[in-house]
C-alpha cells in the first residue's frame, strides 16, 4: 500500500468510529427496549393489572389482537388500543 491509500483509509477511521458509536449508544439500546415492550404486550392476559400511557390503572377483562378492555371501576369498562398499555402493575389487587 502506498502512502496515499493509507491516508484515504485513515480518513475513514473517524467516520467508522462515529457510526459504531451511534449504533452501540443509540440504535441498539432502542431496539432492545422496543423488543422488551413488544414482548410485554404479547404476554398480556385477562386478569392482569396494567397502567396505560395516560396513567389510568385497570384490570384487563377482555383482550384481542389490537384492543384491550380494562375495568377501571365497578361497572366501568374502557377499550384501549393494545399499544396504549405502558406496563403491568406489580402486586396490585
Amino acid at each position: 500500500m502506498d502512502a496515499e491509500m493509507m491516508a484515504q483509509l485513515s480518513s475513514w477511521g473517524p467516520i467508522v468510529i462515529l457510526v459504531l458509536f451511534f449504533y452501540f449508544l443509540l440504535y441498539r439500546p432502542q431496539k432492545q427496549a422496543q423488543k422488551k415492550r413488544e414482548e410485554m404486550l404479547s404476554r398480556l392476559k385477562v386478569g392482569d393489572a396494567v397502567i396505560t400511557l395516560g396513567g389510568m390503572h385497570g384490570r384487563i377483562t377482555a383482550i384481542d389482537e389490537k384492543t384491550v378492555t380494562l375495568s377501571a371501576a365497578e361497572n366501568v369498562s374502557i377499550v384501549f388500543e393494545r399499544s396504549a398499555i405502558s406496563g403491568v402493575s406489580e402486586g396490585q389487587e
